[in-house]
């Protein structure tokens, strides 16, 4: 009796399992799908062409491109011509540079003329 039930449950699961792998239902759950089309996002893996570092979606979150823009940095790694040490950018934040212009310090690493005094 007890190996009949088990040999249905094997039976059964194996369909169910035989269905799930033959669905065509989108990759990921509705909420995650739903997230990734509010948020531009590809969590889900049901919209590839929302990833980060494609032309469609740069490097980096919305929140990170939108600090870059507004801050000069290269957080999202989206705007490499804002990296520390290039010519539009030099080294340091633009804290320590105004330390440095104001001490006479070389902190940031962008007044090596201000170096360590004999």
């Amino acid at each position: 009796m007890r190996q009949r039930e088990i040999g249905f449950a094997i039976l059964v699961s194996a369909g169910l399992l035989g269905l799930a792998a033959c669905s065509s239902s989108p990759t990921g759950t509705a909420p995650e799908r739903a997230i990734d089309r509010a948020a531009g996002t590809n969590t889900s893996g049901a919209y590839p062409m929302q990833s980060d570092g494609t032309r469609a979606n740069p490097a980096g979150t919305e929140a990170s491109r939108a600090l870059d823009r507004a801050a000069g940095t290269n957080t999202s790694g989206a705007y490499p011509t804002q990296s520390d040490g290039t010519r539009v950018n030099p080294p340091g934040t633009a804290a320590t540079r105004a330390y440095d212009r104001t001490t006479g310090s070389n902190t940031s690493g962008a007044y090596p003329q201000n170096g360590p005094r004999q």
